[in-house]
C-alpha cells in the first residue's frame, strides 16, 4: 500500500472513536451505569478481538512481545478513566477540549523520544485543529461552563494517556500480526479498566443482556477497530503525524449528534468542524505530492 493508504486507516480509527459518544448517551439514556457502560464496552470488545484472531493465521510470539503489548495497552485502558473522571466535574465540552490536546503532545513525544522536530507545516496543522476543535466544541459561547482544577487535570492525564498509546501503538512490536497485536493491546486495557471498574454487572443478567447491544457497538468502534486500524497505520506513519489523523474524532462526534441524536449543531461547530477537517488535510499534503526523486530514477532507467 501506498504512504496515504495507511493515512487514511489512521484516520479511520480516529473516525471510531467519533462514533463512541453516541452509543454511550443512548446507553445512558437506557438507565444503564458509567461502570456497566464502560465495563460492557471493553468486554465484548476483547471477546470479538479475540474471536477474529481464531480465524486467522496463527503466529507465535515470545513471553516478551506478549508483556509488551499487554502493557502497551495499559494507556488504552486509563484514557477511557481518565476521560471518565474528567466528566464528573467539567461540561462535556470542555472535557473533549482537554482530551483534543494530544494533537500537541503526540508531536511532542515523537520529538523528545524520535529526535523528530515537527515542521512547519505539522505545526500550522496543530493549531488549527486547536482552533477548529474549541469552535467545534462550542466553549466560546455558552454562558455557564464548569471549570475544576481536578477536571483539568484529569482531562490532561486522558490527553497524555491518549498519546501514549498512539505512540506506543507505532513503536512496539512493529512486525507483529495488527489483529494479534490489536487484540493483545485491548486485553491490557481491559484489565486496567476491570480493576477501576469492576465487573459487577456480569452477575446481574438483565443488566448484561441489557447492556450487551450497546457493549457489542462500542467494543467493536471503541476497543477493536481502532487499535486494529492503528497497528496497521501507525508503524507508517508515525506517531506525530497520527495523532493529527486521529483528530478526526471530534468531526465525527458532531456529525453522529447531529443526524443520530437530533441535536442542534451551531453554525460555529460546524465551521470548527470544517477547521479540523482542513488542518488534517493540510497535515497530508506530503502523501499526495509525487516523489521527484523517485521520477526522476524512473524516467533514467526508462
Amino acid at each position: 500500500m501506498k504512504l496515504w493508504h495507511y493515512a487514511w486507516i489512521v484516520f479511520l480509527g480516529g473516525c471510531c472513536y467519533g462514533i463512541l459518544s453516541t452509543f454511550v448517551k443512548l446507553a445512558y439514556a437506557a438507565g444503564f451505569s458509567v461502570s456497566a457502560v464502560t465495563g460492557g464496552q471493553y468486554l465484548f470488545g476483547v471477546i470479538l478481538a479475540w474471536l477474529v484472531v481464531l480465524f486467522t493465521k496463527k503466529t507465535q510470539l515470545t513471553r516478551i512481545q506478549i508483556t509488551k503489548l499487554l502493557l502497551s495497552g495499559i494507556p488504552f485502558g486509563l484514557t477511557g478513566i481518565f476521560y471518565y473522571q474528567a466528566l464528573l466535574t467539567l461540561d462535556a465540552s470542555l472535557a473533549i477540549i482537554f482530551l483534543f490536546q494530544f494533537v500537541w503532545i503526540g508531536a511532542l513525544l515523537e520529538w523528545m523520544l524520535h529526535k523528530k522536530k515537527p515542521t512547519r507545516s505539522k505545526l500550522l496543522s496543530i493549531g488549527l485543529l486547536l482552533i477548529g476543535s474549541i469552535l467545534a466544541a462550542n466553549i466560546l459561547f455558552q454562558e455557564e461552563m464548569t471549570l475544576s482544577l481536578a477536571g483539568s487535570i484529569w482531562g490532561m492525564l486522558a490527553a497524555f494517556s491518549f498519546s501514549s498509546f498512539i505512540f506506543l501503538s507505532s513503536t512496539t512490536e512493529r512486525k507483529a500480526p495488527p489483529i494479534l497485536k490489536s487484540a493483545l493491546l485491548s486485553t491490557g486495557g481491559v484489565i486496567v479498566v476491570f480493576c477501576a471498574f469492576p465487573p459487577t454487572f456480569l452477575f446481574d443478567l438483565d443488566v448484561l443482556i441489557g447492556v450487551a447491544p450497546y457493549g457489542l457497538a462500542l467494543g467493536l468502534f471503541g476497543v477493536v477497530l481502532p487499535p486494529l486500524l492503528f497497528s496497521i497505520g501507525m508503524p507508517h506513519v508515525g506517531s506525530g503525524l497520527g495523532t493529527i489523523l486521529t483528530a478526526s474524532e471530534l468531526p465525527v462526534v458532531i456529525i453522529m449528534s447531529s443526524v443520530v441524536l437530533g441535536e442542534v449543531i451551531a453554525l460555529p461547530q460546524w465551521i470548527g468542524v470544517i477547521i479540523i477537517l482542513i488542518g488534517i488535510g493540510s497535515s497530508n499534503l506530503r502523501f499526495t505530492k509525487p516523489n521527484k526523486k523517485a521520477i526522476a530514477i524512473q524516467k533514467s532507467t526508462s
